[in-house]
């Protein structure tokens, strides 16, 4: 198993069960933006960057402190955003697992962020990240990072 404790940064994927888009409107987003905020601050993560995708979602995270717990924090989203799911949208649900990977390098980091931020693009949702509603991060400047 991967240490996803300290120290570390580590970018997720989580996909919406049959591929259903969910987060197509502001609303459902800003609540899940509130979510995700709260469960990487109670496990001392911040983000630098996440893509709402109508169909999935992608999160890079770093670990503030040596208790920093990456895994944990997107446990507590998944679980959190489950109930949402329950109470709001009865009929959708997270796929059971989630795609997960380590950034061990700076230029590593780097490129994931602009590979998660250009994904609307890719998809052709937007012309630009900028352009893209659902792009954003609750810890870093973006357009310090991206170069678009």
């Amino acid at each position: 198993l991967k240490n996803y404790t300290g120290l570390v940064r580590a970018s997720f994927t989580l996909c919406i069960k049959n591929r259903v888009p969910v987060f197509t409107h502001h609303g459902i987003v800003e609540s899940f933006v509130k979510i995700l905020q709260s469960s990487i601050k109670k496990y001392h993560c911040t983000n630098w960057a996440y893509v709402f995708m109508p169909d999935h979602l992608h999160i890079v995270l770093e670990g503030t402190h040596k208790n920093s717990d990456l895994w944990k924090a997107i446990v507590l989203f998944k679980q959190k955003s489950g109930f949402y799911f329950s109470k709001e949208l009865p009929n959708i649900r997270w796929q059971k697992d989630f795609y997960d990977h380590l950034h061990y390098t700076e230029n590593e980091l780097i490129n994931h962020i602009l590979y998660v931020v250009n994904n609307p693009i890719r998809k052709r949702l937007a012309l630009n990240w900028q352009e893209y509603p659902f792009t954003g991060s609750l810890d870093s400047d973006l357009s310090s990072i991206v170069w678009s």
